[in-house]
């Protein structure tokens, strides 16, 4: 293969899938629809590696729940009210697909994806410029009453059963392995093979190591249509020109259903927008990056910072912000940490970014029938950043002709076409 490959998306999954062909000596030139300095969801995220995440989104109970909190303004989880055939259809496959058995299929190809993904992530901080401040200490369940820290621990039998180690904490040990930080809560399962690191260092990293090993990067540069022949991509079509290629992937996150579209390839997902703050001097700084499982807020230090996110909102590609969810984030953190105020909130910028979400809550990863050179790369709902650096191994074994590190059967990109 002499020409480039073609990315398209300029985030976790398409920095990681340069990184991994430049690394096998491929051309790459990467196309990125925003500008030098974009915003995106690989930068403002929880920033977290999570082998506990073995789950999908799509799984018993969480119609029920998702019908629950969509009546609480300042609840983690809302759709927006419309008439939109396709969010109706995403609904429809969501409640088809959360199903036990669905889930048992699903577990251990996410598990096995996670945990590779963490041992790239481990090659990461030695050989990439910079520093990304990776921390692989585990994640922290907190559980505010002990009805949640039991049903939290038959999980986490689960989860040591899956080959993800994991460790049930009453309040006093989670106390005792974390002195100086008060929190007001039951108990904690500790997930150790858990890690976190700060993500907008982690694309500086990645995207300044592209391009030192000859990958062009090109900003402003969405892809708005195809050229093709026969069952052949030749290149991509962009206001900043046409780019053409020997292979092609598309990983533009929830921009990549309409860029499929024109290929007539159906990748259904919706964008699940999600909220952040940074804490530049926190009053406290947790040892442990935490999930607040009542209230499902995410907890993560990042050098002497501490960013707080939170929610789910089904709202389309829309990155306005919603003060009341942005509330219910800043009222349940200080009630797990009780040191902290709402008030040390006030003055924050909040943040905003979109996860692609498939409706069977599994990646879209692998080659497909549209085109035979196009690899599809995107649909990690929540786990963008955690299986960034798998996806883009896996993207490199297919088109130089390696076996993939996962078997990708449970993330068929065609299988909802």
């Amino acid at each position: 293969m002499s020409g480039p490959t073609v990315i398209v998306g300029g985030g976790i999954v398409g920095l990681s899938a340069a990184y991994e062909l430049l690394r096998r000596g491929r051309q790459v030139v990467l196309l990125e629809r925003g500008a030098a300095d974009h915003d995106s969801c690989s930068l403002g995220n929880a920033g977290m590696i999570v082998p506990s995440h073995f789950v999908p989104l799509a799984a018993p109970g969480m119609v029920a729940l998702g019908l629950k909190w969509m009546f609480d303004g300042e609840s983690p989880f809302w759709v927006r009210p419309r008439l939109d055939p396709a969010l109706f259809a995403w609904g429809w496959k969501f409640w088809r697909a959360s199903t036990q058995a669905h889930v048992a299929r699903c577990e251990p190809i996410l598990r096995d994806l996670n945990l590779r993904s963490r041992a790239l992530f481990l090659r990461h901080r030695d050989e990439l410029p910079g520093r990304f401040d990776l921390e692989d200490v585990g994640l922290l369940a907190l559980c505010q009453t002990q009805q949640t820290l039991d049903h939290e621990a038959v999980m986490a039998a689960r989860s040591n059963a899956l080959g993800v180690p994991t460790e049930v904490l009453s309040a006093d040990e989670v106390r005792r392995r974390d002195p100086g930080v008060d929190y007001a809560i039951a108990g904690a399962v500790l997930f150790t093979k858990d890690a976190h690191l700060d993500p907008r260092k982690l694309v500086a990293s990645l995207t300044a190591e592209v391009t030192r090993l000859g990958g062009r990067i090109v900003f402003d540069a969405e892809v708005t249509g195809w050229k093709g022949e026969g069952d052949l991509l030749r290149a991509a079509v962009t206001k900043q020109g046409e780019f053409a290629g020997e292979a092609f992937v598309l990983a533009a996150g929830a921009w990549s259903p309409a860029a499929a579209a024109a290929l007539g390839l159906r990748i259904p997902m919706q964008a699940g927008k999600g909220y952040s703050m940074r804490l530049e001097r926190p009053v406290q700084r947790p040892k442990y990056c935490s999930l607040l499982m009542e209230a499902r807020v995410a907890v993560t230090p990042m050098g002497s910072a501490l960013t707080v996110g939170g929610t789910m909102e089904i709202t389309g590609n829309d990155l306005s912000v919603n003060p009341a969810r942005v509330r219910g984030i800043r009222k349940a953190f200080v009630r797990y940490y009780p040191a902290f105020k709402e008030a040390d909130f006030e003055a924050l910028p909040v943040w905003s970014g979109l996860r692609p979400c498939p409706p069977d809550g599994m990646p879209y990863l692998g080659r497909t029938r549209a085109k035979r050179n196009l690899i599809v790369a995107t649909g990690h709902s929540m786990m963008g950043l955690s299986l960034g650096p798998v996806t883009g191994e896996i993207v490199a074994q297919l088109i130089c002709g390696e076996p993939t590190s996962v078997a990708l059967k449970e993330v068929d990109p065609d299988r909802h076409a």
